[in-house]
């Protein structure tokens, strides 16, 4: 019979044991998750499979046909013993002749394309990688908070249970005990928001990296601080040029653009078919022949894409003008919101920063009203001025790290880490 409660409770004490909880991913670990599992890239890869399939197609050489007949098949003639006595069979093969390099011309066409499409592959990892890194940085935030809303909730209750004992012993009135009580109010929010928000962050980062981990044992860490030292914004400069992958396909748009035009050019040359052909006709019982059709090229009725694929170049060339326009706005808009982030945060570190200021006043203000040297409004703004200085250096923390991957996201590689 004890038998029967062997299992669950061996099930209970495996459930049990925290060390079989996932190992928290660190940010490597989460992007080389992400580019391997994410289904929207892998979708993307394929993209550049089927360009590269055309390749093929563009680099195929013409079929050379075949013609077979026969002539003067006799089946009602007056010798019905011979119906094949005059038959003059006919066989020829032709071969189209592709001039200009057009072959040529057509799988440099497609293997630009190819680029292309790699490229536009990188663009869309890049836009991608931005998404996954600030939802990285939510729940590194919601942790944070989530732990800043536990220690403000313990030192909280500590505090009631120590206006319990006073209101007990009469040191102070009912009033000042229920407005403490009703105080508990907000941090037991904070705690419960915090608790929630750390469950949603990590929920959308298992969607992005296709994870069916459970909530509960989905975990990430890495560093949630700031560093003071900023890179020169022409340092930026210099490498989203180099860099974005948008950039470089709108380049690669306009070499794809020439080589379309030089396809246009060759494409209006004609092409000769070459062909030879056997036959029979008595009394000659086999002889040969050599043909060439070449088409008269009186009209060009390539013309006009010609002209579409000169037109195409300026296109490509004003779009190129854009991205590189689009990369300096994107890189000094993120490098500004940077900046911005680090002077919010340093007036928070140090011994005469807001965090240790905050620290201070609570303390001596909870220091005070025990000894009845402060008034309760005062002790109550000094644990709310506390809690909003520490949600507020965390939020900025997030925000720094926000435009620190946004910076990274208009320069094309990641140079913050």
């Amino acid at each position: 019979m004890r038998i029967r409660f062997i299992a669950p409770i061996v099930a209970a004490a495996y459930f049990a044991v925290p060390g079989l909880a996932q190992t928290p991913l660190t940010w490597e670990q989460v992007k080389a998750r992400f580019e391997t599992a994410n289904p929207t890239l892998r979708a993307g890869q394929l993209t550049i499979s089927e360009s590269k399939a055309s390749e093929i197609t563009a680099y195929l050489k013409p079929n050379p046909s075949m013609t077979f007949s026969v002539d003067q098949f006799e089946p009602f003639s007056g010798n019905p013993y011979r119906p094949l006595g005059s038959l003059l069979p006919f066989v020829s093969f032709d071969y189209l002749h592709e001039r200009q390099h057009k072959r040529e011309l057509r799988l440099d066409s497609a293997q630009k394309g190819t680029a292309i499409a790699e490229s536009q592959q990188l663009d869309l990892e890049r836009t991608m990688l931005f998404t996954l890194r600030s939802a990285f940085v939510q729940t590194l935030q919601a942790k944070q908070l989530l732990v800043q809303a536990q220690a403000n909730l313990d030192y909280f209750n500590k505090e009631l249970g120590i206006f319990r004992s006073r209101f007990q012993s009469g040191d102070i009135a009912r009033v000042d005990l229920d407005r403490m009580q009703l105080q508990r109010v907000q941090y037991e929010s904070d705690y419960q928001n915090a608790l929630v928000n750390a469950r949603t962050a990590k929920i959308t980062m298992r969607m992005m990296l296709n994870d069916q981990t459970p909530v509960d044992k989905f975990d990430v860490t890495g560093s949630f601080a700031f560093k003071e030292q900023v890179l020169p914004l022409e340092e930026f400069h210099t490498v989203a040029l180099a860099a974005r992958p948008d950039l470089k396909a709108a380049i690669q748009a306009i070499e794809k653009a020439q080589t379309d035009h030089k396809l246009a050019v060759a494409n209006g040359s004609v092409d000769p078919t070459f062909g030879v052909d056997f036959a029979r006709n008595p009394p000659v019982p086999l002889y040969m022949g050599l043909s060439v059709n070449i088409p008269l090229r009186i009209f060009d009725r390539n013309q006009g894409e010609k002209a579409r694929t000169q037109i195409d170049i300026s296109h490509a060339e004003r779009q190129k003008e854009a991205a590189e326009a689009q990369v300096f706005s994107d890189v000094d808009s993120a490098y500004v919101t940077l900046v911005s982030a680090v002077n919010l945060l340093k007036p928070y570190q140090g011994e005469d920063g807001y965090l240790k200021t905050a620290t201070r006043i609570r303390d001596t203000m909870s220091f005070s009203y025990l000894r009845g040297q402060a008034a309760l409004v005062d002790y109550l703004d000094a644990q709310r001025d506390y809690r909003a200085t520490e949600v507020a250096y965390l939020n900025l923390i997030a925000a720094y790290l926000t435009a620190a991957g946004q910076l990274n996201l208009a320069v094309g590689r990641e140079m913050i880490q």
